[in-house]
């Protein structure tokens, strides 16, 4: 290429030669009116040193393709990265890739296909193969897919393990409820009269605060005993009616014979001390205990016969919380007959033995529950939206037609485990009858109105009879929330350990069972040589 000027700087020629031998110019004219020489002069500079690199890179683009496109803008954007020495490509690989992934994502994994162990051999296995894009996709797809097929599976096992852990005696708790029995039988101590006689009136006295509380665990029973003294402002005033089975009862009476509550008073008594709870006044739960369709509900295999691939691991893990053997046990059904077990009890106050008292509960005595029977907690009201979600329809199937006419399923549910009863005003009511035939016509339809317990039907014989009561009293999922708010956990009165993860099993929450262990008195004989500090 050359470059001439003219002596008056009025025109500029531009040739240059090719290879045929013919030679091209270019003759450009200067107006010196609009622009100064000097001007003129310096553009010609960088125009000259411009030119052969515009050239050679509108051919590279031409090879490439970019003719193609119709408009500045896209020959700019495919010219820009290039003049400054950028070439990014990602994005249309991105792209190029979503699509192969579409292309795979509905095609037929084949039987046998064998995958790699890791995603390390993946990336051997496509270097030493030479994989395209698409047999990638599709190994990486059917890898993915197994990894989640048995993420899936041991999930189920783990809440199968969990439920068998849940419903089992640890043998430290099976350890203490034996030598307790043992020395019942060899300890005049043991056996000693509860409450001695001089305070047997106070048994039936309404000044008195009185608990109902209704276990076999004598763990557990020790523990409400002793956070509900330790937290009352008035532990002189506090009566506590223990029940208990006839297998416990011997080694009920020896703790609480050799370990009193002083100044609170302790009752123990057994289902078969009590003359009104006969097989003729409690068919219904004697029906329950003797079904073989139930019992083999509640004991049977709880994977045989279900789909596990229709379910998900947290609707798994409610329908095997439903079939705790714990349901079908006359002692969790007993709060039904309180009325009745103590005929001259105006009030009391029920306590699941799975709840820890951590303040005075003397105010629930002052509380006005307006002619309710029960005041209690509402569940469908509060920030843990997993525990405090609790309607009707969590409990009930309405696609059943009873259920369907007689309940509301946004209605909302409350809790059991911290109740005040007002037995007086139960007394006017046909609570247990509607218990008793709302129990009948599940049994008649094969548990298909409901799974879980003893909550289902007392939530439809206490329609009507339920006051609420502050949040604060009762705080729930200690045993199945492992989010649970601690900062709440030390505000509330009553906290319960709700769920499989009770604090006394090795599948307890760590950081939750501390609010329990703190009323367990590991210096005692029993506690230490069953090693009940070891297994928790």
């Amino acid at each position: 290429m050359q470059l001439h000027i003219s002596p008056s700087m009025r025109s500029i020629t531009i040739s240059s030669s090719s290879n045929n031998g013919f030679i091209d110019s270019m003759k450009i004219k200067v107006a010196a009116r609009h622009i100064s020489y000097r001007t003129l002069f310096h553009t010609i500079l960088i125009l000259a040193f411009l030119l052969p690199f515009v050239f050679i890179l509108t051919a590279v683009v031409t090879l490439e393709g970019v003719n193609k496109c119709s408009s500045f803008d896209c020959l700019g954007r495919r010219l820009g990265p290039r003049l400054l020495g950028r070439v990014d490509d990602s994005g249309r690989l991105v792209k190029d890739f979503y699509k192969i992934l579409n292309q795979v994502k509905n095609e037929e994994i084949p039987d046998g296909v064998k995958l790699p162990a890791s995603f390390n051999h993946l990336v051997s296995e496509m270097k030493n193969n030479q994989y395209d894009a698409r047999t990638f996709a599709f190994m990486l797809r059917a890898m993915m897919e197994k990894l989640e097929r048995e993420i899936r599976e041991s999930k189920f096992a783990e809440l199968m393990n969990k439920h068998f852990a849940a419903s089992s005696i640890p043998k430290s708790i099976h350890c203490l409820s034996l030598r307790l029995t043992d020395e019942y039988s060899s300890n005049a101590h043991a056996r000693t009269q509860l409450p001695s006689p001089e305070f047997l009136p106070l048994l039936s006295d309404n000044s008195y605060h009185h608990f109902v509380l209704s276990t076999d665990n004598i763990l557990a029973a020790s523990v409400v005993v002793t956070s509900t003294v330790q937290s009352s402002l008035k532990p002189d005033r506090i009566v506590f009616h223990i029940i208990t089975d006839k297998k416990t009862y011997a080694g009920m009476h020896s703790w609480f014979a050799l370990n009193p509550a002083s100044p609170a008073i302790v009752e123990v008594k057994g289902v078969h001390q009590f003359d009104w709870l006969t097989r003729e006044n409690v068919p219904v739960l004697e029906a329950v205990e003797n079904h073989n369709g139930i019992r083999d509900y509640y004991h049977g295999n709880h994977i045989a016969g279900a789909n596990l691939s229709d379910t998900t691991p947290r609707r798994f893990a409610s329908k095997l919380q439903a079939r705790s053997p714990k349901y079908i046990s006359l002692l969790n059904h007993l709060r039904i007959y309180i009325p009745e077990l103590f005929p001259n009890l105006d009030k009391v106050v029920f306590l699941d033995d799975d709840v820890v008292i951590q303040h005075d509960l003397s105010p629930l005595w002052e509380i006005d529950l307006k002619g309710k029977v029960n005041g209690a907690v509402e569940t469908c009201k509060g920030e843990d939206e997993w525990v405090m979600s609790k309607h009707l329809k969590n409990y009930f199937n309405f696609s059943h037609p009873l259920i369907a006419k007689n309940l509301d399923p946004d209605e909302c549910a409350w809790a059991y485990g911290m109740n005040i009863f007002d037995l007086h005003a139960w007394r006017k009511t046909n609570i247990r009858e509607t218990y008793h035939s709302w129990m009948k016509e599940n049994l008649k339809s094969n548990l298909t109105m409901w799974k879980l317990g003893t909550l289902p039907p007392a939530l439809i014989a206490f329609k009507g009879h339920v006051h609420p009561i502050d949040p604060f009293w009762h705080m729930l999922g200690l045993g199945y929330q492992n989010n649970t708010n601690i900062e709440s956990v030390k505000k509330a009165a009553v906290i319960h350990y709700n769920g499989q993860s009770k604090p006394w099993l090795e599948i307890g929450f760590e950081h939750l069972r501390p609010f329990w262990t703190k009323y367990v008195n590991y210096s005692n004989d029993f506690i230490r040589n069953c090693h009940i500090l070891d297994s928790v």
